[in-house]
């Protein structure tokens, strides 16, 4: 904080001028982010940007235990909790997937 001395020896504050809004650009990246996590449209629209691809936001809530527990397995593999639980979720469809067809081939009339 700046003072300056006047006439009479008294310390008064300078006001320092009101800082002049910049003109930034805008966030392309959040914007990004907040149309991805937007409604759809509808099928037949062209819109750009409103998705990652065919990628869909879903939000995952888990207790502090295992969200704890998944951290320090995130951790330990070097990558983020998200590309874990991501690469699980993943995992797991296939193999789904995989059971379901063999189930299919077991019994293939029912």
């Amino acid at each position: 904080m700046a003072f300056r001395f006047n006439s009479r020896n008294s310390k008064q504050r300078d006001t320092a001028p009101a800082p002049q809004a910049e003109e930034t650009a805008p966030d392309t990246e959040l914007e990004s982010y907040l149309a991805a996590l937007a409604p759809e449209t509808g099928t037949e629209t062209t819109d750009t940007g409103r998705r990652f691809g065919d990628a869909q936001v879903l939000q995952l809530r888990l207790n502090l235990i295992a969200m704890d527990e998944l951290k320090q397995l995130a951790q330990a593999r070097r990558i983020s909790p998200q590309s874990l639980a991501q690469e699980w979720v993943l995992e797991r469809l296939s193999w789904e997937a995989n059971a379901a067809a063999q189930r299919r081939q077991a019994h293939p009339y029912q």
